[in-house]
């Protein structure tokens, strides 16, 4: 694990079964220097309450206000962690593929312990980025979640669970929509649970 002496900005949320050397998770805490991977101890049978607790953990250890990057489930960590008493200390949230618990059950039986679906509107700002062919997260059901969330959504087209198994390794595009984020959320423009189509999240990323 990376000093705690070198400031920590992004910490970045694996799902189920962590995240592989080749996923956009990693090459992304590889990339930046001020990011880290939040290691969960059992990654393949995730238990809410200790994910939530690894989390509060870093958190209270950086010692900062941070932004998140969760992916799958890696995104329920973070709707949830909007209860924790450490949410004021989330500056944003990137939510990639958001796993619905339903379908992730319904995938993967008696593995993942998370509870019901976290419904709350988060206190932070957030942007959910979705697939319209996702086998964890139908698209109309990616919809009602994101405007529980209160997040603003961008769906990229079908482009499946945007894990490596969808070609999503290296993900250099997807810096833009943190970086989006962190626009709009300096402005107080984030989390107003609009919905950009597949066109307008790829024509640059210029919304105003």
């Amino acid at each position: 694990m990376r000093s705690i002496d070198i400031p920590v900005d992004t910490l970045i949320l694996p799902g189920l079964n962590g995240s592989s050397e080749a996923h956009w998770q990693r090459y992304w805490a590889r990339d930046n220097p001020e990011s880290r991977v939040v290691e969960q101890h059992d990654w393949a049978c995730p238990q809410r309450e200790s994910w939530l607790a690894e989390l509060e953990r870093q958190i209270g250890m950086i010692g900062r206000d941070v932004w998140l990057v969760g992916h799958s489930l890696g995104c329920v960590l973070a709707a949830r962690f909007a209860e924790s008493r450490l949410a004021g200390r989330v500056r944003g949230a990137l939510l990639v593929a958001p796993c619905d618990l339903d379908a992730t059950e319904s995938l993967h039986p008696c593995i993942v312990r998370f509870g019901a679906m976290p419904r709350r509107r988060l206190p932070f700002p957030s942007l959910v980025v979705g697939s319209l062919n996702d086998p964890y997260m139908p698209v109309d059901r990616l919809r009602r979640t994101a405007a529980a969330w209160g997040s603003d959504l961008f769906d990229i087209g079908e482009a499946g669970h945007i894990n490596v198994a969808s070609g999503f390794g290296r993900w250099a595009a997807g810096y833009d929509f943190l970086d989006l984020l962190k626009e709009r959320s300096a402005l107080g423009a984030a989390g107003n649970g609009r919905l950009f189509s597949a066109a307008i999240a790829g024509g640059g990323l210029s919304l105003n």
